[in-house]
């Protein structure tokens, strides 16, 4: 699979803050669509009772979740009054210093944990574009 990277983190939507929380990812989102044409997808999902947000994305490279950690960084700010971080989970081979960005990330919006898993085996299918 190579340097392929998968995201996904899940945070508690504070008591509420569902409507803000959701114009808030809407335009990070745009941002990200705007700014970050590497990405291969970046999808803001909310649980059937607007409880639960995840945020999953998907990248050809380490180097692409690295970038948005540097460009989407700025923008998590204003989103940390409005969740708490339950967890952020990489399925790939982060840096050591991409691990230390995500930690921080995750003590920003609400003390979360960071979880790596190393791809044991599989495969992506995507079109360099």
């Amino acid at each position: 699979m190579g340097d392929f990277i998968a995201y996904l983190d899940t945070s508690d939507v504070r008591p509420g803050k569902l409507e803000e929380l959701k114009a808030a990812m809407a335009e990070l989102a745009a941002f990200v669509e705007q700014n970050e044409p590497q990405i291969i997808s970046y999808c803001v999902c909310f649980s059937e009772d607007g409880s639960v947000m995840s945020v999953l994305h998907f990248h050809r490279d380490v180097a692409s979740l690295e970038l948005h950690m540097k460009v989407a960084g700025p923008k998590f700010v204003p989103v940390a009054p409005l969740i708490k971080l339950r967890t952020i989970e990489v399925f790939g081979r982060p840096t050591e210093d991409l691990v230390v960005q995500l930690r921080a990330k995750a003590q920003l919006l609400g003390s979360g944990t960071v979880i790596v898993r190393d791809v044991h085996a599989g495969f992506a299918r995507f079109t360099r574009g």
